[in-house]
C-alpha cells in the first residue's frame, strides 16, 4: 500500500531540507517540529543510523483548523509528516498522503480537507 509521495533529488541533503521547507512554506505549511532521526537514535541507542534523516512536522493552519472542527481528536494524526534523507550523493524527499492518513477516521467531512491537503503537499514535493 502506498502511503506517501516521494522524489529523488540530485542535491546534497542540506539543500534538499532547505528546498523542502521553502516549498512547504509556499504552499501554506509551517514546520512545527523537526526531528533529527540520526541524532536521536545516536543519543538514545548509541547506534549510528548511517545517513542523515529528518522528519518535518508540517501543518497548514487553515486546513488543520477545519479538520479539527470536523473531528476533535484528529490532532492524533497531525501534523503531516514530511521526510528528507540522504541517499549517497542524492537526497530523497517524501510526504504523507493525507487521504490515507485521514482514511482511518470515519468522518465524511474530512475527505475534502484531505483532498486539499493532498493537492498542496503534492505541489510542494513537485516544486522541490
Amino acid at each position: 500500500m502506498e502511503y506517501g509521495y516521494r522524489k529523488r533529488l540530485n542535491v546534497p541533503y542540506e539543500q534538499a531540507v532547505e528546498r523542502m521547507q521553502q516549498s512547504l512554506k509556499e504552499q501554506g505549511f509551517g514546520v512545527l517540529c523537526e526531528i533529527d532521526v540520526a541524532a536521536t537514535i545516536k543519543k538514545k541507542l548509541d547506534v549510528d543510523f548511517g545517513r542523515r534523516y529528518v522528519i518535518l512536522g508540517a501543518c497548514n493552519p487553515h486546513l488543520a483548523y477545519e479538520a479539527l472542527q470536523a473531528e476533535r481528536e484528529l490532532g492524533l494524526l497531525l501534523p503531516c509528516n514530511v521526510i528528507v534523507y540522504e541517499d549517497g550523493d542524492e537526497s530523497i524527499v517524501a510526504v504523507i498522503d493525507p487521504k490515507v492518513m485521514m482514511g482511518v477516521v470515519e468522518n465524511e467531512k474530512l475527505s475534502s480537507v484531505a483532498e486539499r491537503a493532498d493537492a498542496l503537499l503534492k505541489k510542494a514535493i513537485d516544486a522541490v
